[in-house]
């Protein structure tokens, strides 16, 4: 397919939106209007002279036009909504779907949301979601439920306020959906360099620890991500647990999480040192309760071993324990994915987090296209049957996120019990703070919270390089300080 914007500059919302419907085909965007004969095209022309904007498809030999009439006071993001709008009508009729979301394209819904509360107010609000943006009735209640609930949390983050991501990008093995930076620990190289990773971390968190006291910043929670963190042996466990006790004021932390994400890493030695240091929330991700589906994913526990780490787990103490499920997994029926969901919901797992498939180049089933024919309607069921099941048995949407290539445009959505949320899922998605980051392929993102401005500082992303190149992780980190220097945190001059 090719793209022709036409006296615009569009082309990033509207190759996105193109991508919606066809999401293996190759899309080239050009300025000037040379289509071949029958070659599929879209084109997408500003008029700013006679106020209008003018959308065309032709997929099938069959041009169809809608043009939009714009107000005298649009200005660009009017044009490029509208022309979005057009476009997304056309590709609807065409393919004969309608995504939920409408133009909706970005991962943070939830910020646009509070935008749109505060200069609008509530019910102008959400029109212009279903209005202008074209996002369905029921997903944009969704939206407004999980900006509802993060009300209180939102408001508890202070000028101050940072949280700390610790990463361990290691794995039993590499799921064929992953598209994070995660190394498979079968390697006999990948194993011998994790004590090496861990010394050096360490000092990465001594060096960051020293950042957040001398720019009195304050510690809101810790996410421990990867990969599996769990994969590490109890001794590296504790060496990681000391370097943060060490390097940080802990006397405000209100949230330690650990992804104990794969059940098989799971042991009582593992679980007696993350309560010893404070862990107050863990994540056990069974992804699904068939055994063949997570074959089929390259998983290599059992639904029966996350069965076993859940209740190690609760023996253990932890009283906040989370899951996580992905719809629209190959091989998964609905049948298949509602005796999941009932699974979590009847073992009593905290919060669970209903994940949708997206399929991502850097994974392996990002080559497997027979593998994502449409799903549309099948996704849209499963995710309806775990709203309707999590609703019952009390759990509530906290936190909502969007992924690029996700079956069917559909959502990522966290369900907790009430006072179960996880603070840092909130505090990261709608970016309400700095995030200081450690580790491989950590991404530390500091905030101005005076202007919003947002400066990602990134570690590089493979363990190896992160080794071999230590030096200029340690350097990169003198911008915490840089940052805090420009952008003031006490008082406002």
């Amino acid at each position: 397919m090719t793209l022709y914007c036409i006296d615009n500059d569009f082309q990033y919302e509207l190759e996105g939106l193109l991508r919606l419907f066809m999401p293996d085909e190759k899309i080239i965007v050009l300025k000037d209007v040379c289509q071949e004969p029958n070659a599929p095209y879209a084109i997408a022309r500003y008029d700013k002279k006679n106020c209008r904007v003018f959308a065309t498809l032709n997929k099938d030999g069959c041009e169809r036009e809608l043009t939009k009439t714009l107000n005298n006071n649009d200005g660009e993001s009017d044009a490029e909504r509208k022309l979005a709008g057009a476009l997304f009508l056309l590709l609807c009729e065409e393919f004969s779907f309608r995504p939920k979301w409408g133009i909706l394209t970005g991962v943070r819904p939830g910020k646009l949301i509070n935008s749109l509360r505060k200069s609008l107010g509530e019910k102008a609000a959400e029109d212009y979601l279903t209005n202008e943006l074209l996002v369905s009735p029921e997903k944009t209640r969704l939206a407004f439920e999980v900006a509802r609930t993060q009300e209180r949390i939102l408001a508890s983050s202070c000028r101050e306020s940072f949280s700390l991501y610790i990463s361990i990008p290691f794995c039993p093995s590499r799921c064929t959906y992953c598209s994070f930076v995660s190394h498979s620990i079968s390697s006999p190289a990948i194993i011998k360099s994790i004590p090496e990773y861990v010394d050096l971390m360490c000092r990465e968190i001594a060096l960051t620890g020293k950042a957040a006291r001398e720019n009195k910043l304050r510690l809101e929670s810790i996410y421990w991500g990867g990969g599996t963190p769990t994969v590490l042996e109890p001794l590296l466990l504790r060496k990681v647990f000391e370097a943060i006790s060490q390097s940080f004021d802990l006397s405000t932390l209100r949230e330690l999480t650990v992804e104990a994400g794969r059940p098989d890493t799971i042991t009582k030695e593992k679980l007696l040192v993350l309560n010893e240091y404070g862990v107050s929330r863990l994540s056990i991700n069974p992804q699904s309760f068939n055994d063949d589906v997570l074959k089929a994913i390259g998983r290599h526990h059992t639904s029966s071993q996350t069965v076993l780490a859940y209740k190690l787990a609760r023996e253990a103490g932890f009283n906040n324990i989370n899951a996580d499920l992905i719809a629209a997994l190959p091989g998964q029926t609905h049948e298949s994915f509602e005796k999941s969901v009932k699974a979590a919901v009847d073992m009593g797992f905290d919060s669970i987090t209903i994940h949708t498939l997206a399929k991502k180049r850097s994974s392996a089933l990002g080559t497997e296209t027979a593998l994502f024919a449409e799903k549309t309607v099948l996704t849209a069921k499963m995710l309806k049957t775990a709203e309707t099941l999590l609703r019952k048995a009390s759990y509530r949407p906290y936190y909502l996120y969007r992924q690029s290539k996700a079956s069917g445009n559909y959502e990522n959505v966290g369900w907790a019990k009430e006072e179960k949320e996880c603070l840092y899922n909130i505090f990261m998605m709608e970016e309400c703070h700095s995030v200081l980051a450690v580790g491989a392929g950590a991404v530390t993102k500091l905030k101005d919270p005076s202007s919003g401005y947002i400066e990602r500082v990134n570690n590089f992303k493979y363990p190896y390089e992160y080794i071999s190149r230590f030096d200029e992780i340690l350097m990169r980190k003198n911008r915490i300080s840089e940052f805090y220097g420009t952008y003031f945190i006490k008082g406002e001059n």
